[in-house]
């Protein structure tokens, strides 16, 4: 029994630093103004018939503060590619001369920036849900176990481990979250 309830606590845990690991990707995703690659993380574009990331097709690179070029190793890439930036509405516009694309990140309003940190507040929200939920199975399995034999003193035992676990991993969520608003109002 006790074998088992570690497995619970230790998957549980483990399920969660992966819902943090995910919320890091997303957070990096959202621009602070500067350039940066990840923000076309995600970007399929169609090649030959098959969805491909951009990054497989071209070669992407941050020019200076405000820039990104991409350059594709194909000519005729550079439409499907224009194409599938506009339509990923990451809210930049595609600059094509003819051998390379380049994508200027405008400076950032205040309006902009409030509604960016809606966008990253809205992710941590999501983080927490997903501990959440992540929480509520462990739980459901620790109770399982209590039916099958587990002592009550011990599924409540558990049950607090599981809750302290919870509350750790939100806190980590908030930093991140407080620590990319403050990168994100800076000026």
């Amino acid at each position: 029994m006790q074998d088992e309830l570690n497995l619970i606590l230790e998957d549980a845990k483990e399920t969660m630093q992966h819902s943090i690991s995910h919320l890091e990707t997303e957070l990096t995703k959202i621009r602070a103004g500067k350039a940066n690659t990840q923000i076309l993380d995600g970007i399929y574009v169609d090649y030959y018939g098959a969805p491909t990331a951009l990054n497989q097709v071209a070669n992407v690179s941050v020019a200076d503060a405000r820039t990104l070029t991409i350059q594709p190793w194909e000519k005729n890439m550079l439409q499907p590619i224009e194409r599938a930036i506009i339509a990923s509405n990451i809210g930049l516009n595609p600059q094509n001369d003819g051998i390379i694309i380049r994508l200027f990140l405008p400076p950032l309003t205040e309006e902009r920036r409030k509604e960016l940190v809606k966008k990253v507040n809205g992710e941590g929200e999501h983080g927490k849900v997903a501990i959440r939920n992540i929480r509520r199975d462990a739980i459901e399995s620790i109770k399982k176990l209590q039916k099958d034999g587990l002592s009550e003193d011990t599924a409540k035992d558990a049950e607090a481990d599981v809750q302290e676990l919870t509350d750790k991993f939100i806190q980590i969520i908030d930093k991140h979250c407080a620590a990319k608003d403050k990168e994100i109002m800076a000026i």
